[in-house]
């Protein structure tokens, strides 16, 4: 079995990442290509958390044209994330990975519940978690989700998979001329006002002393650089 520089790990996944090359909903390539990353982890004995996000289904500025109000534009994000979460677990589940989905809302007809020690037995089970129903609050993105399940689960670092390999000074799709940070602390992520993940995400780890590390899911063997040498994307730490 190859090494592994950590032994448990989150990885938060946009929704826009379960819609491959469309412009709305799933693609089954794009949704294969994640599952099969995953559980090529998972076969290195490594435990896995996901938090995965809802914008393939709704984004926040779709709230803003319909004129919703805050809290309820949430709980439609929410409820996505819960869509793309039994996704994921049945493309896991035909690869052969033992999964659990847990939800922050209350839908125990198709999820199970959040729990934090039945969290904690399940990685130490070697099964992988999803976690969906963001924070089951409004107004906490999804990434701020990502961060607090990092820090109950004690990960060692949370992956967060990206369409770019990495934090670059200005969106690398638009600009050519754009600098990639291959390092940079948690402060120079804030101070820079680096739109990698909200603040509230960023301080949570800080606080917790969980490094965030960047990467193309879709660049083959991004992942497995990243948990077996720390290598690839844009490692942000405290150092």
């Amino acid at each position: 079995m190859a090494k592994s520089a950590y032994q448990r790990i989150l990885l938060k996944l946009s929704g826009e990442a379960l819609m491959g090359k469309q412009k709305f909903g799933f693609e089954k390539e794009a949704c294969q290509t994640i599952a099969e990353n995953i559980r090529d982890i998972y076969r290195m004995g490594i435990q896995v958390g996901v938090v995965v996000g809802g914008g393939n289904i709704f984004r926040g500025i779709q709230a803003k044209e319909f004129g919703f109000a805050r809290t309820p534009a949430d709980h439609v994000g929410m409820l996505a994330t819960t869509l793309n979460g039994l996704i994921l677990d049945q493309c896991l589940e035909n690869l052969g990975v033992n999964c659990h989905v847990m939800s922050a809302l209350s839908a125990d007809e198709v999820v199970d519940p959040y729990s934090w020690p039945q969290a904690m037995k399940h990685l130490q089970n070697g099964d992988v978690v999803i976690f969906v129903g963001g924070t089951g609050s409004p107004y906490f993105t999804t990434d701020t989700a990502a961060a607090l399940r990092a820090s109950e689960i004690e990960a060692e670092v949370l992956i967060k998979a990206t369409k770019v390999d990495g934090i670059y000074d200005r969106d690398p799709l638009r600009y050519s001329s754009a600098k990639k940070f291959p390092k940079l602390t948690y402060t120079e992520v804030l101070t820079k006002k680096l739109s990698v993940m909200d603040a509230t995400a960023i301080a949570l780890c800080r606080e917790n002393g969980i490094p965030i590390h960047v990467i193309n899911l879709f660049k083959k063997g991004s992942l497995l650089s990243a948990v077996r040498e720390k290598k690839g994307g844009t490692l942000v730490s405290g150092e």
